[in-house]
């Protein structure tokens, strides 16, 4: 936890190792930035057709290109400190890494409590003390 789901152009992000490698710098970033533990990897991936993902500029005036990324992240609460963090070091990492402009990022969080979570068991194990 937290669940990272990537919404992806398929045309663009046909590429294993490209995908890949998207997802071990969220895992890295999610390790640093929310101080998560080692092995707390949760990541969905979804590729989808170029006119089933509709990204604009929500008014701020630029241009999206086929590398866009959605990701949305389900989480317990965060710091605000901490989804900043996330959001320019996530950005950062994905620009130099892959190469990818900072306009074809967006991010979302979704914040949920304790209660939310069953990993497996149908338990609630943030409530049950396992975790």
């Amino acid at each position: 936890m937290p669940l990272l789901r990537f919404d992806l152009n398929a045309n663009a992000w046909s590429d294993t190792r490209r995908r890949q490698k998207l997802l071990d710098i969220a895992y890295d970033i999610t390790l640093s930035a929310f101080g998560a533990p080692e092995g707390d990897r949760y990541q969905v991936v979804n590729l989808h057709q170029p006119e089933e993902l509709i990204i604009e500029d929500t008014g701020l005036g630029f241009k999206r290109t086929e590398d866009v990324i959605v990701l949305s992240i389900t989480t317990r609460p965060r710091t605000i400190v901490e989804k900043q963090t996330f959001y320019r070091e996530f950005v950062a990492a994905v620009n130099v890494k892959l190469g990818i402009a900072a306009t074809d990022i967006m991010i979302n969080m979704v914040e949920n409590t304790d209660a939310d979570w069953s990993f497996a068991n149908g338990t609630a194990q943030f409530l049950t003390g396992e975790l």
